[in-house]
């Protein structure tokens, strides 16, 4: 209590005595309150900080404005291109002055090709290129603002395009015409009906059909193991006898991991066990807050290691072939590489299914990390526990807003067409939420530091680097891959001390994964190098490299054919008991049901 003021004490000697006593006192740790205000923050602002995008756009201005030779040139492409567009309205025909973009979808319907519309598109294109041109080539601009910039440039050009409205869609407009309005008020319909099921919480029109255990995750299993953070499913063999060497896989948590065990007909589980593989797959618990102080290493403990020892206390083998996907991927190497370390030998080979562990040229997610962003997100995932699924959706959306925004909002409400629902897409809505701490750990040591391609990624005290794996690996890329780039996959036949057999294929993410023999149009290009042969230049290897119609499932299986015992035995059971594995719930499990 602050000593009393009397008559006989100095104004002074009061406020000194005061001053002394606050002193006294131990400080108010001040940072929680921050970090806490900052969360509540970024829960306004959708996650994104404007200080990371505000710093970007002054970097670029400032040294643009620093740059009149630059502006001259810029000019004069702008002029250029307003005579080519003048020469397109006066003399349409022939091929377009300003094309798409590769994968550019947008015009390709021949409507497109009569005036007005042609000269719309073309207009169109040509901002977007003199876009490109204006943040390229301005000195001074550090890269990752730079790339930032065109993304948001990219991203508002996109919104406004003349494919995304009515009036100036000769699609919608044609249809519209055929139904005499008609398509209007049915894609009106549609949107009431897509936000009625938004705001319950329910499935999309069409994709409710898609029910896990009923129509997806067909394959017959036991769980073997839970805790804390998965189920560990053992899957029935298909097979009179099976390799030694069981296959444990490790789906990222990033979202669930029956997308391998999607259907019947593309399931990647089904097709090993019919090989004659005893197969274990871990399903991952869908975090809540009670999580939110879980590490990214207790997913390599509990998860990883957990799932290895089941697997090889179950079938009584010696070695397991392990497979990751994706993050999955991602932190089974870094458990590969720990084991490698320490002489531990229960892993005959490696794959990687589109799974970084070199995250210097991670793609276009890197426009979303630095400091300001990650430490926004950390504060975020401070005040709720948890990364919501809805919040990492729209970064990964952005990233191909043409294919997974406006295109499927003109289907869907301007011409009332939507794409049938397939199991995918009902995969791709059954999302999930990453731990507070574990998901901070993984942007801020992985992304932003890139700690394990550097040796210094902590595991029981002691750094790992990717140099530490001797395990024969087999990886995976896929050409339209924008969450992890197939020239960064392919980086770890620099970086490990291992075999390792490199294959490109087709596809995006995920697409490139589902790849059963017999699917249309897949192709694909592999190629091997041993430990210790020189490094050959990702695009030299993807000249010389010849590609291959086709699945790459068979590749890969006989790959593990290789890598496994000649002999062959019973199937083990489903779970043992004796050893602490007792067979439990039918597959899939019950965390897969978590909401």
């Amino acid at each position: 209590m602050t000593r009393a003021y009397s008559a006989a004490t100095t104004p002074a000697a009061w406020l000194a005595g005061a001053l002394d006593q606050l002193r006294a006192r131990p400080e108010p740790d001040l940072d929680p309150f921050d970090r806490r205000l900052h969360g509540r923050f970024a829960l306004l602002s959708g996650g994104q900080s404007p200080w990371a995008a505000l710093q970007a756009w002054e970097d670029w201005a400032f040294h643009l404005s620093v740059a009149p030779g630059r502006q001259i040139e810029l000019w004069r492409e702008a002029a250029d291109a307003a005579m080519t567009l003048w020469r397109e309205t006066v003399s349409a025909g022939g091929d377009w002055a300003f094309r798409p973009e590769p994968g550019d979808r947008r015009f390709r319907h021949p409507d497109w090709d009569g005036l007005p519309f042609r000269l719309l598109a073309q207009a169109h294109l040509a901002a977007e290129a003199q876009w490109r041109a204006a943040t390229t080539d301005i000195r001074g601009v550090a890269e990752h603002h730079r790339r930032r910039v065109e993304f948001l440039g990219r991203f508002a050009l996109n919104a406004v395009a003349p494919v995304n409205f009515p009036w100036t869609n000769p699609q919608v407009l044609a249809a519209a015409a055929a139904t005499g309005g008609g398509v209007f008020a049915a894609g009106a319909a549609l949107l009431i009906e897509d936000l009625m099921r938004y705001a319950a919480g329910a499935p999309l029109k069409g994709l409710d059909a898609f029910r896990v255990g009923e129509t997806m995750a067909l394959s017959p299993g036991r769980v073997v193991l839970r805790n804390a953070l998965m189920e560990l499913i053992q899957y029935a063999p298909a097979a009179e006898t099976v390799r030694r060497e069981p296959v444990v896989i490790v789906p990222a948590w990033i979202m669930k991991g029956y997308i391998l065990d999607l259907t019947p007909e593309d399931s990647l589980v089904r097709q090993l066990t019919e090989a004659g593989f005893t197969v274990f797959m871990i399903s991952w618990k869908n975090p809540g807050a009670e999580l939110r102080d879980t590490s990214f290493d207790a997913y390599r403990e509990q998860g990883i290691m957990a799932a290895l020892d089941a697997a090889l206390a179950i079938t009584g083998a010696g070695q397991a072939h392990a497979v990751g996907y994706c993050l999955g991927g991602t932190a089974l190497a870094i458990a590969a590489a720990a084991m490698d370390r320490d002489g531990d030998e229960r892993l005959a080979s490696l794959t990687l299914l589109a799974a970084q562990t070199d995250f210097e040229e991670a793609g276009e997610l890197m426009l979303f990390i630095d400091e300001s962003q990650l430490s926004l997100l950390e504060d975020l995932m401070l005040v709720q526990g948890y990364l919501d699924a809805r919040q990492m959706a729209g970064a990964f959306n952005a990233l191909r807003a043409n294919e997974l925004v406006f295109a499927r909002l003109v289907d869907r409400y301007l011409l009332a067409a939507p794409k049938p629902a397939g199991a995918l897409d009902a995969w791709l809505a059954d999302s999930t939420r990453m731990p507070a701490r574990m998901h901070g750990e993984y942007l801020r040591r992985l992304f932003l530091d890139n700690s394990f391609a550097h040796g210094e990624y902590p595991v029981a005290g002691r750094a790992v680097a990717l140099k530490d794996i001797r395990t024969p690996i087999f990886a995976l890329g896929a050409e339209r891959d924008h969450i992890a780039p197939w020239r960064s996959v392919y980086k770890i036949r620099l970086l490990a001390s291992a075999e390792t057999t490199f294959v490109l294929t087709g596809g995006g993410h995920n697409t490139s994964v589902l790849s059963p023999p017999g699917k249309p149009r897949a192709y694909y290009q592999i190629g091997r190098s041993n430990a210790g042969a020189p490094f050959v230049d990702p695009d030299v290897w993807l000249q010389e490299t010849p590609r291959q119609d086709g699945s790459w499932w068979p590749a890969w299986i006989a790959w593990l054919e290789e890598k496994s015992s000649a002999e062959r035995a019973p199937p083990p059971p489903l779970g043992r008991r004796e050893a602490g594995y007792p067979a439990l719930e039918p597959a899939p499990g019950l965390y897969v049901l978590e909401t």
